[in-house]
């Protein structure tokens, strides 16, 4: 039985053992933490659970598939929910927008709070698709890098509708043709935040990301989003995946242009394939430091990071969903200051995610937990702890402001990420969380490939490589190395 060795038990590493194990191969897993999932975790604190990571659950069909490529039933391992919410939206004017999965519901309240029209979200929503349509198959589900990807007749359908999916405008400048209210415009450019992207900037390809949200569904795991990893980890130790804890890899082992394994202290273990979950910067610079490095692709633009303040609350509140988005009033001045100052906006745009609405032991009774986080700038020296201080004071004026409320004294536990511990935790270059940015035409292209042509047998999966960060895409990283490794 040939062996696999996978560096990092974030979600691509355990979807990546998932379908070797399924290809008979023995998987072996070695995490530095003393827990999986990477940015997919978790932690209690004084009654109150968190997930730590990503709280937006879409394409659940990915999950769902590695079950059933197992011989599986999904259901026995993990359930979930689709929200009959996505979003609910709100501006400092004290206008509020709920975005249903109901589209006709959505564009209802579309009209009714703004000035904008159920044709305009509708043909939107269309465009997205639209966008989808051509991409998913050629450029989310298969390498951009072997040949054979361009050569079959669903790429050429693809390239010759490469027109449609939007390429040579930015997002901004998309979402005002399709919008006359400035808010649906904002709302509409809140998606490039998805992969830490400037709106202003990056590709209207981008655009294909409310289809995955508004079309296909949000959803809410009932046991919160660390069961997404609870049940994968579970999956694979029942596909004779062995899991190794606080193992930190030294090095890959490299021989003859050719991957040999790996070296945890001075010990070295043997493999015929290695994948890498961990950023692709660090896989060359800690792990490969000996081998020639791809520099230009490690110079890339990073994605953005993200300010995280995990608090307690002591009340209900029944205006607040499970997924809520506080607006600023000058969205382009809030990404110049991501990107261009690498500074933190006065007036951040506030994301607040409360599980507890959907879970209700995920706090005390009568009380909330607010992941409540902000976009940043990645790390590149600024002072944390003064940023710290001021986001946290212009967050809670703006909740107060908004909700009518002295926050701070709801406020019974704290916890804080920032991009410092965020790249010290799950060894994300500059606590970046999506890798390299997609502020560029031809960002997708540019991604680090799955695998090496100057290291046969390694390979590459997660947020950092190609197709990009997420859990929808780091999944598909997982089945693009898994088809590569099985067509070889």
């Amino acid at each position: 039985m040939p062996k696999a060795i996978i560096i990092g038990a974030g979600i691509a590493g355990i979807a990546t053992a998932i379908r070797l194990a399924i290809d008979n191969y023995e998987v072996s897993v070695f995490e530095a933490n003393d827990y999986p999932g990477g940015k997919l975790s978790q932690f209690n604190k004084q009654g109150y659970r968190f997930d730590a990571g990503p709280s937006l659950f879409t394409m659940p069909q990915y999950v769902d598939k590695l079950f059933n490529l197992a011989g599986k039933k999904p259901s026995d391992y993990f359930e979930y929910e689709k929200l009959e919410e996505v979003c609910r939206y709100f501006w400092d004017d004290k206008t509020h927008l709920t975005a249903y999965a109901d589209i006709d519901k959505f564009a209802k309240e579309i009209e009714k709070n703004t000035q904008s029209t159920q044709q305009e979200i509708n043909t939107f929503l269309k465009k997205s698709e639209t966008i989808y349509d051509v991409t998913h198959e050629v450029f989310l589900e298969k390498s951009l890098h072997l040949l054979n990807t361009y050569t079959n007749v669903n790429t050429a359908k693809s390239f010759l509708r490469f027109g449609e999916i939007d390429a040579f405008r930015t997002m901004a400048k998309a979402n005002q043709s399709f919008f006359t209210d400035a808010k649906m415009v904002q709302y509409a450019n809140r998606f490039a935040t998805y992969n830490g992207s400037n709106p202003y900037q990056a590709p209207a390809t981008l655009n294909v990301i409310p289809h995955l949200e508004q079309n296909f569904g949000a959803y809410f795991p009932k046991n919160g989003m660390y069961a997404i990893t609870q049940s994968l980890v579970k999956l694979a130790e029942d596909l004779g995946v062995k899991f190794y804890y606080k193992k930190k890899v030294d090095e890959i082992l490299v021989e003859n242009k050719k991957v040999k394994g790996i070296k945890i202290n001075s010990e070295i273990i043997e493999a015929d394939v290695v994948a890498s979950n961990i950023d692709v910067y660090f896989t060359y610079k800690k792990l490969l430091k000996d081998e020639a490095q791809p520099q230009k692709i490690l110079k890339q633009e990073r994605s953005s990071s993200a300010l995280i303040f995990y608090w307690g609350i002591k009340k209900e509140f029944p205006q607040l969903g499970l997924h809520n988005i506080f607006f600023s009033d000058n969205y382009k001045d809030e990404f110049n200051h991501l990107f261009k100052s690498k500074t933190i906006f006065n007036d951040p745009t506030v994301y607040i995610n409360i599980s507890s609405k959907f879970k209700k032991d995920d706090a005390p009774s009568g009380c909330e937990n607010w992941f409540t986080m902000i976009n940043v700038p990645n790390n590149i020296g600024q002072n944390w702890e003064v940023f710290k201080t001021e986001a946290r004071a212009n967050i809670i004026k703006k909740l107060n402001k908004n909700l009518g409320i002295d926050l701070e004294s709801l406020i019974e536990t704290e916890e804080v990420l920032d991009p410092v511990l965020i790249e010290s935790k799950t060894s994300s270059y500059r606590g970046s969380l999506y890798g390299t940015s997609s502020n560029g035409k031809f960002a997708a292209f540019l991604r680090h490939a799955n695998f090496t042509k100057k290291i046969k047998n390694l390979y590459f999966v997660g947020g950092s490589v190609h197709p990009g960060g997420g859990i929808p895409l780091a999944l598909l990283s997982a089945k693009i190395v898994a088809d590569i490794i099985k067509n070889e």
